[in-house]
């Protein structure tokens, strides 16, 4: 058997990784609206409660990149992720919106561990080189995740009920982990050193806080873009089923921009493919601050989608080459403060959703990108790694 056969079935079990975490993380903002009847409380209070799900999320992530340099990677996600299983099962249980904050806050705590722990294992088994391509293959199971996540809970909401997707998420949880007893555990040569270690270099090194700041205000706008997207298109009228098939669009061209930037990788500078993607994010929010209804809004999902798919691959696969010897904790606080980002975004778009006032939340959103796309552009242009890629 050839070393790339050897290497592509764990590859695939990290992408259906990534679709689980993902399907997970977009279930509630299909729902927002009929959570919010069911439970008889504001739709604000709904958006809260995502964020939550979203800063616990972010939070943990950096705690899950310590552990799994104790544990391993493989027990790392195996554990987490049958957390997540029996956190997500009794959301849907719950009988108002105090309990469901607490129980998707564990969920969000316990699925956090999952995309980050995927990227590191990449980071410790794929060479530099190779390495952008297969960061940007992982994006084809977040793309999946979010396309059945936006149709799957939006029809699940209207056909049956909000607490169906839930359960079904918690299936697939409980399934995964037991799928990935058969994931061989990377190999670990690295010293053994103190837990705070690894943070004292990240602190100490520039370019990796520079990295996390970036990925502070990419989920404010990315994410935030995408959360409120659902609710948007439901107020001008239409049906939860037909806004999450809207929100499906952005799933579908991170699917197709994911391939096309993994191509593009091999010839173009990284730089060039953050400028891209930072042009579609000012372009889709300035897009929605315009209009909401939903022949605007699939416009707009797709250039969101394609900014994932082009800037975050490349500031993400940035995050696992910036600083190697502590590549766990770098790769898990990128992925913490990009979803810290996302829940500080939800709380204070909050109040204008509520209101309704969706094109002033996206108007904001697309000034915060104007400054994100210049800084980060220019910033990976002049980055060079102070070791070899390959080295980590």
């Amino acid at each position: 058997m050839s070393r790339g056969a050897e290497m592509s079935r764990p590859l695939r079990l990290l992408q259906v990784t990534t679709f689980v975490s993902t399907t997970d993380r977009f279930l509630m903002p299909p729902m927002l609206i009929a959570m919010s009847q069911a439970l008889g409380v504001p739709l604000s209070s709904l958006v809260h409660t995502a964020s939550v799900y979203f800063l616990a999320y972010g939070l943990m992530q950096p705690v899950w990149g310590i552990v799994s340099d104790r544990l391993g990677r493989v027990r790392t996600l195996r554990i987490t992720l049958t957390a997540a299983a029996l956190a997500t099962g009794a959301s849907a249980l719950v009988a108002d919106v105090t309990q469901l904050g607490i129980t998707r806050a564990l969920a969000g705590a316990a699925f956090s561990a999952a995309v980050p722990a995927s990227l590191i294992y990449v980071g410790d088994t794929v060479p530099g080189p190779r390495r952008q391509t297969e960061v940007t293959n992982l994006m084809v199971g977040v793309a999946i995740g979010t396309a059945i996540a936006s149709v799957g809970a939006g029809a699940l909401a209207q056909l049956i009920s909000w607490r169906a997707a839930f359960a079904v998420s918690a299936a697939w949880a409980l399934l995964l982990a037991f799928l990935l007893r058969g994931l061989p555990e990377p190999a670990n040569d690295r010293p053994r050193e103190g837990l705070l270690a690894p943070l004292g270099r990240v602190v100490r090194s520039g370019p990796t806080l520079l990295v996390l700041l970036l990925a502070v205000t990419e989920g404010g706008v990315l994410l935030g873009a995408i959360t409120l997207l659902p609710p948007a298109v439901q107020s001008t009228g239409v049906s939860p089923a037909v806004a999450g098939a809207v929100t499906a669009v952005y799933g579908v061209a991170v699917l197709i921009f994911a391939r096309v930037t993994g191509a593009l990788s091999r010839r173009w500078p990284v730089w060039r493919l953050i400028a891209v993607g930072a042009v579609a994010a000012v372009a889709g929010c300035a897009l929605a601050a315009f209009s909401q209804r939903a022949a605007v809004a699939a416009a707009v999902a797709a250039l969101i989608g394609i900014a994932w798919a082009a800037m975050h691959s490349s500031l993400q696969t940035w995050a696992t080459e910036v600083l190697p010897s502590a590549r766990a904790t770098v790769v898990s606080g990128f992925a913490g403060s990009l979803f810290a980002g996302s829940a500080l975004s939800a709380a204070l778009l909050a109040g204008p959703a509520g209101a309704g006032h969706y094109g002033a939340a996206y108007a904001a959103l697309a000034i915060a990108a104007v400054p994100l796309g210049i800084l980060a552009t220019v910033a990976r242009a002049r980055w060079r790694p102070t070791v070899p890629a390959a080295g980590g």
